[in-house]
């Protein structure tokens, strides 16, 4: 008998684990497991020493790593510390060379520091500001997705996605990006997996073809 390929999920930033919801796999030739942020230690702890602490939470040799967005770039960090099958991303970046030049400059200027972080901590507080329709579905997917809203945690994440010291390109890293992603523009991205009107939040309305793509890429 076959034994199973184990894949680890990470979620993007603040996001909790519902966002893989409506993934699908055969069961008997693919285990899944969802590993939820963790607190940094503080917000100085290096990315390098938080993802040696999310290491301890994987539990079987060899997995596939995968991971959206942020976590994208915490499982190619992963990828570093343990043996993994493969490492995929999704809706994420390889280096620090695919941010957007609007990402770059809030890095450069530290205009990132001014995030108001007390609204995603406290969103219920201030649902009334979200005129319009649109902006009220937003909210409702914050508070349904985005449950990870210490305000130590969100300050760290910030500051390590836009000051990510990764200049090059890991070797066998799969990438799976829409054409529409808003927030990492395909035309900053290199060597992908397109995904036809794929939006950041793909991996909740295009689940179908991604299941489809991770099937086929943790086969191999």
């Amino acid at each position: 008998m076959n034994q199973k390929t184990h894949i680890y999920f990470v979620p993007g930033l603040a996001a909790n684990t519902k966002i893989f919801e409506y993934l699908t796999f055969d069961d008997n030739l693919f285990e899944a497991h969802f590993l939820d942020w963790i607190i940094p230690l503080s917000t100085e702890e290096s990315i390098e020493s938080y993802a040696s602490r999310m290491c301890e939470c994987i539990t079987h040799p060899n997995p596939v790593l995968v991971g959206v967005s942020f976590g994208g770039v915490m499982v190619q960090e992963m990828s570093k510390i343990i043996d993994c099958k493969k490492t995929i991303i999704i809706s994420s970046i390889k280096s620090n060379k695919e941010l957007p030049n609007r990402l770059k400059i809030a890095q450069k200027t530290k205009a990132y520091k001014l995030f108001p972080t007390k609204i995603v901590e406290n969103i219920e507080n201030y649902e009334h500001l979200f005129l319009g329709d649109y902006l009220k579905k937003r909210a409702e997917l914050y508070k349904m997705y985005l449950s990870i809203r210490n305000a130590t945690y969100l300050e760290w994440a910030i500051h390590n996605v836009l000051n990510w010291k990764q200049d090059y390109e890991l070797e066998g890293v799969i990438h799976i990006h829409g054409n529409k992603d808003e927030i990492f523009p395909s035309k900053h991205i290199k060597n992908y997996i397109e995904i036809d009107n794929g939006t950041h939040i793909m991996i909740l309305n295009k689940a179908r073809i991604i299941s489809k793509i991770l099937e086929k890429q943790c086969a191999c």
